[in-house]
Parts: structure tokens; C-alpha cells; sequence
């Protein structure tokens, strides 16, 4: 890949994350090329969030992605909260308009496209592991797809009471046994301390109808590798963070991959 057209009106986008990785870097950066376009895009981390948003502001960073555990501080400070991340208070991706912020979450997106697809019932129970900002997008876009029996599996005891309450589902410290099956906490990410294990017992997997993770460093996480090892039908981290990266995309150029080069700069950017 080239990127000898680099000059003084080349657009910059990034991330903002607590574990900085290579996908959004490597996927942006394949579909900049790809369509020809002058921009460019890296990936960032911080330990002072207002300066680095300052910066995004102040040097006319075209967009920021943003990921955990940033995603709920971010709300104030930026200007224009859309409704993807007004409805669940919860940012992924903030676009900077001649100085002014603006948020969205296309996580939610995401994860409701990917519930359409799968077929999975809507009757279904549904367990959802984790509490911050992406476990709101995902519980909202549960919620608003139809499903209606969920728990809330999170051992902090203020946030997850509340994040079930805020959606009408129940909340537990441990984990229950539900007809679907959702993972959104690191568990299962590649790196970190949990890598090698999954939110879910092997006995919860066998009564489950079906699995969905949101780790996509592997997309073949422990859970994933043993709900497929049950015959479950599952929706990987993987198809995630591409539909959501390329939605990010969509706001930050005004273009729209095609679903073949979606596809291909999600392959290219686990090479």
C-alpha cells in the first residue's frame, strides 16, 4: 500500500483507547487507499482525555474514535450529541465540523444490524456480561430489536443494577444461564489477563441456543471456539468492529465502501 500522496491537505482520523490496536488503523487506512482518498489515520492512547479532545478540536482532526474506557467521559466534552450516543450516553465515534464535535455510536448500529441477520428469536432469554459503555449499546440495541428477557451479568453494584433498570432488564452478580449468550467485557482479548478464558461456563454453553461476543482481538475467542465446539450459531467481535468501523468511515469521508471492500479491509487488517 502507498501513501506517497500524502501533503498539507491530507485529513487525519484516529482512536482514542485504553488498549490501543491495529485494526481501526490498518482497516481506515486500506479503504483510504482503496478509494483514493487523502486521508490518513492512527491509532492514539491518553491519561489526560480533555487534552487530547482538546487536540482533536484545535488541530481540525477530521474524526476520533473512541473506545474503552472512554467512552462515557468523553460525553462533556463534546458539543452536538446525536441520537446513537444521546439515547444510551455512550460515544464511539466523535466527527469534528470546522470546530465543532460532533458524537455518535455506531456500535449500536452494529450490533442491531447484526441481531436483524442472525435469525436469533426474539423469544430468546439473553445474558449480557459487562456494564460500561459498550455493554449500553449492545443491552440498547437487544432491547429495541425485540428482545425482552435479559439480565445484566456485572459484578459492579451500582452500575449494573442500573443499566438493567434503564432498559427493563434484570441484573446479576454471577453469571445465568440464558437462550443467547453475550460477552462484553475483555474476557477472551487477545493480551490481556483474561485471554484464555471465556465469561461463560462450558454447562452455560450447552444450554445455550446461541452466542455473541464483542472481543474481536481474536475474533476466535475461547467463547466463541466453544460455542462453535457446541454447534451454537454465533456472531463474532470480528463482524462488529467491521460494521462499526465502517460506518465510522461513512461519517468521517462521506463515502460508502462496498460490501466487498468492507469485507476485504477487515480481512487485511487481521493479516
Amino acid at each position: 500500500m502507498s501513501r506517497s500522496f500524502l501533503n498539507r491537505e491530507t485529513q487525519l482520523c484516529m482512536s482514542l483507547s485504553g488498549r490501543p490496536s491495529n485494526f481501526g488503523t490498518r482497516f481506515h487506512n486500506f479503504l483510504y487507499d482503496e478509494l483514493e482518498l487523502n486521508f490518513v489515520y492512527k491509532a492514539f492512547t491518553t491519561t489526560d482525555l480533555p487534552s487530547a479532545i482538546g487536540g482533536v478540536r484545535a488541530l481540525g482532526i477530521r474524526g476520533c474514535a473512541v473506545s474503552m474506557p472512554f467512552k462515557e467521559d468523553v460525553i462533556s466534552l463534546v458539543d452536538v450529541m446525536h441520537d446513537s450516543a444521546s439515547a444510551i450516553e455512550s460515544v464511539n465515534t466523535i466527527v469534528n465540523d470546522n470546530g465543532t464535535l460532533h458524537a455518535y455510536n455506531t456500535d449500536y448500529q452494529a450490533v442491531a444490524s447484526l441481531l436483524a441477520s442472525s435469525g436469533f428469536s426474539t423469544d430468546f432469554s439473553v445474558a449480557v456480561t459487562g456494564s460500561g459503555g459498550m455493554a449500553k449499546a449492545v443491552v440498547a440495541a437487544l432491547r429495541d430489536s425485540g428482545f425482552t428477557q435479559g439480565t445484566v451479568v456485572a459484578r459492579n453494584a451500582d452500575r449494573g443494577p442500573a443499566l438493567a433498570k434503564a432498559y427493563g432488564f434484570q441484573w446479576s452478580s454471577e453469571a445465568v444461564r440464558a437462550d443467547l449468550l453475550v460477552n462484553v467485557t475483555p474476557v477472551g482479548m487477545s493480551g490481556g489477563p483474561d485471554a484464555d478464558s471465556s465469561p461463560f461456563t462450558d454447562e452455560h454453553i450447552d444450554s445455550a441456543q446461541a452466542a455473541f461476543d464483542v472481543v474481536a482481538m481474536p475474533s476466535e475467542t475461547p467463547f466463541i471456539t466453544a460455542a462453535r465446539a457446541a454447534g451454537k450459531p454465533v456472531v463474532t467481535g470480528a463482524e462488529v468492529i467491521a460494521l462499526q468501523a465502517a460506518e465510522q468511515f461513512v461519517l468521517y469521508t462521506g463515502v460508502r465502501p462496498t460490501d466487498d471492500q468492507i469485507s476485504r479491509a477487515s480481512a487485511f487488517s487481521r493479516s
